[in-house]
């Protein structure tokens, strides 16, 4: 056995030391993408291959282009990892850089750190008009933010009040076939800033590695889609009430901890899930209920329930604030679709603003205020508005995920760790899917309470091992 380590993502800034400045065509991840993709039909040890990529990079160049363009291979893309530093980007923008599921993001955390009341006024807020009310507003907005930090407020509870346009930063992990894929979407994009955003990652990528982003120019289907499709909605809905419950279990796979008991029987067994099925609806439901008792008793806090619970779905319909959001869409193994930011589904009032009757009628005092200018806005550009509006405002989101994620979203969101606001919203999702699936959700609970879950299910403790030292 033979095994290499062929690469690592090292600092930008210590490459260009260890080249000393010198442009060096063999400083590309590209070769790494030219060597794997000789691997299927070159019998040469990939070692040697990726030397040979090294010693011929134009050659290897063309050898991407043809692969990816011509036969459509775009998995070798995948070998080359790129890592970006954003800065100075907008909160509403950083939701759409996050919106790619195979990626790595870890963004300054307003929870932890104070924010200093930075912001961007968007360039369509300013061609439509709207630059001096927004900058009152937006103001204002911060100013209430540093007398609640002043008076003692938290600034996870205190940024609530602070606009989409208020700027983040992130460190950004993505190889270059999700990097075409970002690329493409924001040449696409109804707003100049996530517009800038898409051109500014391809210039700099583009210089490293310009043989593996090829497509990245807009699309009539990314630009247009939407907005046809809405169209076509138009004058259908808008008379129907808007308001809902704040977490409703819309749907869960037929059957579900039959299908979860047959799903391990097929794992275990040498029949077809069809007779998987049969067998399992003649058990009974004790028989049923060992089981997944059998598939969780090893378990410990931090282990994953197994895969075969991802054969069992479960949509939600959740109306939640831009803070809340904020951390639900890191989820990115759920299926997640939204509508705008809508101040009619109202707005989250922390609840220790809410416990201060001063605090709490000036919050919905510039609340009010910022909804004025959001309708003023929305008139022009729905989309633009939503620069207005503020980490409490709510927006409808649509979320699909399977057994094993909705496990993983209750661990990590239902212990006392998490944040308030998505301590409630996955608590009322993991209460609908137990009263629904009882079975499949048999330990679902927050990292705190599963040492007693696990109790009142096997009569003791589980067996928690020590991390390695």
């Amino acid at each position: 056995m033979q095994i290499y380590l062929a690469g690592y993502n090292i600092d930008a800034e210590v490459i260009a030391e260890l080249t000393k400045g010198e442009t060096r065509s063999d400083v590309t991840p590209e070769t790494l993408s030219a060597a794997y993709a000789r691997i299927s039909r070159d019998p040469r040890p990939v070692d040697e291959l990726r030397k040979i990529a090294r010693q011929e990079v134009e050659k290897a160049r063309k050898s991407n282009s043809n692969i990816i363009f011509k036969m459509g291979h775009h998995s070798v893309a995948e070998h080359a990892v790129f890592n970006f530093d954003l800065i100075g980007v907008s909160r509403l923008a950083l939701e759409e850089v996050e919106k790619f599921r195979l990626c790595s993001y870890t963004e300054k955390s307003q929870r932890y750190q104070k924010l200093e009341g930075n912001f961007i006024v968007p360039s369509e807020i300013k061609n439509a008009g709207f630059e001096q009310p927004f900058l009152a507003l937006v103001s204002k907005q911060n100013a209430f933010y540093q007398k609640m930090v002043e008076n003692g407020i938290e600034p996870e509870d205190a940024r609530y009040i602070t606009s989409l346009s208020t700027t983040g930063q992130l460190g950004m992990t993505i190889n270059a076939r999700n990097l075409e894929y970002l690329v493409r979407r924001f040449a696409s994009s109804h707003l100049e800033e996530v517009r800038a955003i898409g051109e500014k990652m391809y210039a700099l990528a583009a210089k490293v590695a310009p043989s593996i982003i090829l497509f990245t120019a807009a699309n009539d289907f990314d630009q247009n889609t939407y907005q046809e499709v809405r169209q076509y909605f138009r004058g259908k809905w808008e008379r129907k009430r808007r308001t809902g419950q704040e977490v409703e279990l819309v749907d869960v796979s037929a059957g579900a901890d039959i299908k979860l008991v047959a799903a391990l029987l097929h794992s275990s067994s040498e029949i077809s899930y069809r007779n998987c099925l049969r067998t399992v609806k003649a058990m009974s439901k004790k028989e049923r209920e060992k089981a997944v008792r059998a598939a969780c008793q090893k378990m410990e806090f931090y282990d994953a329930v197994l895969r075969e619970f991802e054969h069992i779905n479960l949509t939600y319909d959740v109306v939640m604030s831009s803070g809340c959001f904020a951390q639900m869409k890191r989820h990115r193994m759920a299926t997640i679709t939204s509508q705008l930011y809508e101040p009619e589904l109202g707005a989250t009032l922390p609840p220790k603003i809410a416990k201060d009757a001063g605090l709490k009628k000036d919050f919905l005092e510039i609340i009010s205020d910022t909804n004025v200018l959001f309708n003023e806005v929305k008139k022009g550009n729905a989309l633009v508005a939503q620069y207005v509006l503020t980490s409490a405002h709510r927006k409808r989101s649509l979320m699909t995920l399977n057994a094993r994620e909705l496990y993983h979203i209750s661990r990590l969101r239902e212990d006392p760790h998490a944040q308030w606001d998505i301590q409630n919203i996955s608590a009322k999702m993991s209460a609908a899917a137990k009263k629904t699936i009882p079975l499949a959700m048999l330990l679902i609970g927050g990292k705190d309470s599963y040492a007693d879950l696990y109790e009142k299910i096997f009569g003791a403790k589980p067996k928690i091992l020590p991390p390695k030292e």
